[in-house]
């Protein structure tokens, strides 16, 4: 595996909650991208105290139940 890989799998498969700043590096994207994903609710969200944090568990729960068409 490589170390992305395993940066990936160890933190999202540990925490079922990152900040955008977080998910945005483990999925290897610009946090400008994830933040519209989040304004635009593609992406799951919870409050929690002032902090709007990435459901990694709930997206990955969504993920796995959609079919995906080649």
């Amino acid at each position: 595996m490589s170390e992305f890989s395993d940066f990936v799998s160890s933190t999202v498969t540990a925490v079922p909650f990152l900040s955008r700043e977080r998910f945005a590096a483990a999925v290897g994207v610009p946090v400008g991208v994830v933040v519209g994903w989040c304004n635009k609710g593609l992406v799951p969200t919870v409050l929690v105290g002032k902090y709007s944090l990435i459901n990694v568990s709930l997206l990955q729960k969504q993920c796995l139940q959609k079919e995906f068409q080649l």
